[in-house]
């Protein structure tokens, strides 16, 4: 089989000789040189067509790439080409120097992706600055600009250390210090880090975002969520105040978010006096076929209208539901609604809301004999007369 080829080359050779008046590895160099620009003018084409389909997207990472693939992509080309001419030269002419071109081709070639990596990391970080700014978002200047330096800073000093082993250094002694050097620098910089794989934890678990109301019971934190960067969160209490947290902190505290609640809860105790014993089942079926027929109570949720313990001066009725609505205005409008039928349908029993009070018998009288609480002590002032303290239910 080998023998066979030779002789065809050997063939090709003698026929491109004769009639055109150069040699085969002549024209391999000319047939690599015209392939490759044919390949670059498709590879161009296609970058077009490709930047056109990504204006219809709203990614900020595919106009990024196809805007930063462009010059890498048809330099490497054109090195991948000279290197395949070069070693075909190689095989004609005796130089040193062209032993050498895989490793000159592999350093080109990491160039060209640092330079890709380089302007991808910088379009970007533009990208994320145009796009919010085009939305009416705050934009934190100073945290992108810092990451894209970071970023850039990482990836030159990766290309350096890779094309120093692809031209033979030994790279392990600056590897060891660049070792020692990290960890120094990661004690330094550990709350930066902390905050920083915080603000990424937020990112990826999206635990809230922007706009939502947030608390934490282990911190006295709440508030409206408005801006989270990669250090720090910041949070418009209640108050207007603002409130800046480190990233670091959600990593480790429990986070409430009600604004991702599907509905909002009425939890009342409603009171009536002991001396209305009498109406309690039916002002509680009442209420109950109230709230069922409301039409801002959701029936498929929790509904509990119980006569629910014998408290020290009243009997208590539990009343608890959910309202469909979320949103804090109307939630109190459709509670308000509520609380007003409930003292309706009391008051169309003949019963009353019980509050506190004291029955007070005096020693040596009728049990069934009150004194209020001030004459009484008026008389022991007096008199010194001994009175003893008795809870019951009443208006």
């Amino acid at each position: 089989m080998p023998s066979r080829t030779v002789a065809r080359m050997e063939r090709l050779s003698s026929f491109l000789s004769q009639h055109i008046g150069i040699e085969v590895w002549m024209a391999s160099l000319v047939a690599i040189a015209l392939a490759t620009v044919m390949l670059n003018q498709i590879a161009q084409v296609l970058l077009r067509h490709a930047a056109k389909a990504t204006l219809r997207t709203a990614s900020v990472w595919d106009d990024a790439l196809v805007q930063s693939a462009g010059r890498p992509v048809l330099a490497a080309m054109w090195v991948i080409g000279a290197s395949v001419m070069a070693r075909v030269l190689q095989r004609q002419v005796e130089e040193p120097f062209l032993a050498e071109v895989m490793a000159l081709r592999d350093v080109a070639l990491i160039m060209c992706a640092s330079w890709f990596l380089l302007s991808f990391i910088g379009q970007v970080g533009q990208n994320i600055v145009v796009t919010r700014s085009s939305r009416g978002e705050e934009v934190d200047h100073t945290t992108i600009d810092a990451l894209s330096k970071l970023a850039r800073l990482v990836m030159v000093i990766v290309a350096i250390l890779m094309s120093a082993q692809t031209l033979g250094f030994q790279i392990t002694g600056l590897l060891a210090l660049g070792g020692v050097g990290g960890i120094a620098v990661g004690f330094a910089a550990k709350d930066l880090l902390a905050n920083f794989f915080g603000g990424l934890t937020i990112y990826l678990d999206r635990p809230f975002a922007v706009g939502d109301w947030i608390r934490s019971p282990d911190k006295s934190l709440e508030g409206t969520v408005e801006y989270i960067s990669w250090r720090h969160t910041r949070i418009r209490a209640f108050n207007k105040n603002p409130i800046y947290v480190p990233n670091a902190v959600f990593t480790s505290i429990v986070v409430e978010n009600p604004s991702r609640m599907s509905h909002r809860r009425i939890k009342e105790t409603i009171s009536l006096r002991y001396d209305d014993f009498s109406m309690v089942k039916p002002v509680v079926n009442d209420i109950r076929a109230m709230l069922q027929a409301h039409s801002d109570i959701d029936n498929t949720q929790t509904l509990i209208v119980n006569f629910n313990a014998y408290a020290g001066s009243s009997l208590d009725l539990m009343v608890y539901t959910f309202t469909k609505t979320t949103n804090w205005t109307a939630f109190h409008h459709i509670k308000q609604d509520v609380l007003l039928q409930i003292g309706q349908i009391i008051e169309k029993h003949g019963a009353e809301i019980a509050f506190p009070t004291h029955t007070l018998h005096m020693a040596g009288e009728a049990p069934d004999t009150v004194e209020p609480a001030q004459g009484l002590a008026q008389r022991e002032h007096h008199s010194g007369t001994a009175a003893r303290p008795s809870t019951t239910g009443g208006a």
